[in-house]
């Protein structure tokens, strides 16, 4: 995607200007969606669509490839059926498919386009629509078409639930005096709004004046005092990192045990057990999956790669920096529970040396960088092979770990003065507020080499090649040593070799007054 302050002044002006006219355009016209289940069992969604104010000759429904956060082409239209469309009399419109998940429906003459059609949902996914007897969970990806050009355009969503079923859980907002009516500024936004709809109870609690809402499938004998505060402890050490609380309203839906979580900007989609909460120390291991799609909500949603939105949602949108996005959020997702008080000091450098040890223990690290990693993820993440296994590496554990290597880097280079914390709250006031865009890989560096003050050339090295890792230097920032002992026997694939080790990470009985700072400003 073109920078717009890389263009040419009269580039500029006809953009501008083109954006007008098709505001101007449509400026009268409206989008509509009412959802209904009658029949659970079927499976089957039943989604009407409206477009009020037409002024073309034909349109283009277009139902998303993918879901923004889940990396893997999903072909939603697939599950698209009896799809037919009409004006407001009733009179059909022709219509034909032009590619796999587009319909070109003819619209000359007519003001009003009216489209039905059913959607099959029975996959239990976080990116996937899903619908049966326990739940209807819309992924919007997967049940709401767009018309091709107009991702832009205002959308209202109105749900019809199942008779047995008396809550709807989701970040969009609702539309005061309309039952179950919910709308979004664009389609940008409405993608990122999943829906529950079920018998789900939901706790709230309020933090600097923002209610946020924890919609729980199977709550159980759970204490819900206990889920309360543990989950504002979170939110307060999540959103103390930035400064910036960026919605007016958070929902947390965590449906019953399965697998998978999925960010959205002001809500998360998970699969966990909360059936017996209590609060305990057991429990509380737990938290990090929260803390992890919480903070998601800056790193990714907000603080993005420049692909990662506005989104093309036809094919996949590829970056180097999933190392950053994904693997750097597991990092601040540790950072958060030591934060919060639920991880001590000891256990986060326990948690960073077994981090450090899934990833170096493994022969795909002799043959994969990081950034490549991020790039073959469309390919290899969720569809891996056994050739997939030995020359492959996971960009959520080299992520985290190069982003504690860097934000020990900043600390020590800026004698204690300044942190990864900096670079993230500049990127997300610079990039997303400032200039409401994603940035490149070279602005991420020029950003971090800012705060560093300095060339962080060795660093990205680690980051573009597969160079070793000098562990040793990095963790003795913060007076820290790293048991590198090699152990045997080594294992082999192709002509790549390594001897695992078990990377503990301990304190240095004789650290520098710099390094004992360091370590105490960055973990509590």
């Amino acid at each position: 995607m073109k920078q717009l302050k890389y263009l040419l002044p009269v580039t500029v002006l006809i953009l501008f200007l083109a954006t007008g006219l098709s505001s101007a355009q449509n400026s009268d016209s409206r989008m509509s969606y009412t959802v209904s289940m009658d029949q659970p069992a079927s499976h089957y969604f039943k989604v009407e669509f409206r477009y009020e104010g037409i002024s073309s000759e034909s349109v283009d429904l277009k139902m998303p490839a993918w879901t923004p956060g889940y990396y893997m082409i999903l072909d939603l239209a697939k599950n698209v059926v009896e799809f037919n469309t009409t004006d407001v009399a009733g009179k059909p419109l022709a219509w034909e498919k032009t590619a796999k998940n587009t319909w070109h429906v003819h619209t000359a003459g007519v003001k009003t386009l009216i489209a039905n059609y059913y959607v099959f949902a029975n996959r239990t996914s976080v990116a996937e629509p899903y619908l049966a007897e326990n739940r209807g969970f819309i992924s919007p990806t997967g049940v709401f078409m767009h018309i091709g050009g107009l991702l832009n355009h205002s959308v209202t969503v109105t749900v019809k639930p199942f008779s047995d079923w008396k809550m709807i859980s989701t970040g969009l907002d609702p539309i005061k005096g309309s039952v179950n009516t919910y709308t979004a500024a664009d389609f940008d936004r409405l993608y990122d709004c999943p829906i529950l709809v079920g018998n789900q109870e939901v706790l709230t609690f309020d933090y600097k004046g923002i209610t946020h809402s924890i919609a729980i499938e199977k709550p159980g004998t759970s204490d819900r005092e206990k889920i309360v505060a543990d989950f504002k402890r979170i939110v307060e050490a999540g959103t103390s990192i930035i400064g910036e609380i960026p919605y007016k309203h958070y929902t947390f839906i965590i449906m019953e045990k399965g697998g998978g979580g999925l960010e959205h900007l002001n809500s998360m989609a998970v699969f966990d057990d909360m059936s017996n909460y209590q609060g305990t120390d057991k429990d509380r291991k737990g938290l990090g999956f929260f803390a992890h799609e919480f903070f998601h909500l800056y790193n990714v949603k907000s603080i993005r790669p420049i692909v990662l939105g506005p989104f093309d949602y036809d094919k996949e949108c590829i970056t180097n920096m999933l190392w950053l996005s994904e693997g750097g959020t597991v990092y601040y997702e540790e950072l958060i529970l030591n934060r919060a008080g639920f991880l001590t000091r000891d256990g986060f450098l326990e948690n960073a040396g077994k981090t450090i040890g899934t990833h170096e223990n493994i022969v795909g690290h002799e043959f994969q960088s990081v950034a490549i990693s991020s790039r073959d993820t469309w390919m290899l993440f969720f569809n891996r092979n056994e050739n997939a296994q030995s020359v492959t590496i996971n960009y959520y554990n080299k992520g985290a770990t190069l982003c504690m290597l860097l934000d020990l880097k900043i600390r020590n280079e800026s004698k204690n003065q300044r942190s990864l914390d900096d670079v993230m709250r500049t990127l997300y006031q610079d990039f997303n507020n400032s200039q409401h865009r994603g940035f490149t890989d070279q602005e991420f560096r020029e950003v971090c080499e800012k705060a560093a003050g300095c060339s962080l050339a060795e660093f990205f090295d680690y980051v573009y090649t597969t160079n070793p890792v000098d562990y040793a230097k990095y963790l003795g920032y913060a007076g820290l040593n790293i048991d590198l002992t090699p152990q045997e026997p080594a294992i082999t694939y192709l002509d790549k070799s390594i001897n695992k080790k078990s990377f503990k990470i301990t304190p240095m009985a004789d650290a520098t007054v710099l390094q004992k700072k360091i370590l105490e400003g960055w973990l509590r």
